[in-house]
């Protein structure tokens, strides 16, 4: 999951503002619309909040959403007008780095892949199941049909947490 040199730019000016607000930043969406393009920052509690059960609060979004602006209006990174939105990750989180993945190994991801994977027929650049172990260089999933793959990290383009109901 490489990040757009806008993104990285982004989080770079962000980063510190969000960890003002005494919260993490997850990560950062920009799409680019014309003339008003929209700005979207993730935020998570701290970790060792998450470790007492703490979530992210509607006041943690409000105070990082005035810090962000205030850093934004000084630095002016976006060309013309933007929407911005602050929210936390949810439970269908998205991927933001490769690292974000190892809490999750046993649980159910989505990827959307560069290449596609897979033999002659079965190919393909869409995978869901199960994490089933990541390390520095590739991830291995089984996937809802039964197949287990081996997927090179620089192959995913997109990654996200398949909310399940336990």
């Amino acid at each position: 999951m490489k990040l757009s040199t806008k993104v990285t730019e982004l989080t770079n000016i962000i980063a510190p503002a969000v960890a003002a607000c005494d919260v993490a930043l997850w990560g950062i969406e920009f799409a680019p619309q014309g003339n008003r393009s929209l700005l979207r920052i993730y935020i998570e509690a701290l970790p060792e909040e998450q470790a007492q059960n703490k979530q992210v609060t509607i006041e943690n979004c409000a105070a990082v959403n005035h810090q962000v602006s205030g850093i934004l209006e000084v630095h002016d990174p976006i060309a013309g007008e933007f929407i911005l939105e602050v929210s936390s990750p949810g439970f269908d989180r998205a991927f933001f780095s490769d690292e974000q993945m190892h809490a999750y190994v046993g649980q159910t991801v989505s990827l959307r892949l560069i290449q596609a994977i897979g033999e002659g027929d079965k190919k393909r650049r869409k995978a869901t199941g199960t994490l089933d172990s990541i390390d520095a260089t590739s991830l291995k999933l089984t996937a809802t049909d039964g197949e287990q793959f081996e997927i090179a990290l620089s192959n995913i383009d997109k990654a996200h947490l398949i909310y399940e109901d336990a």
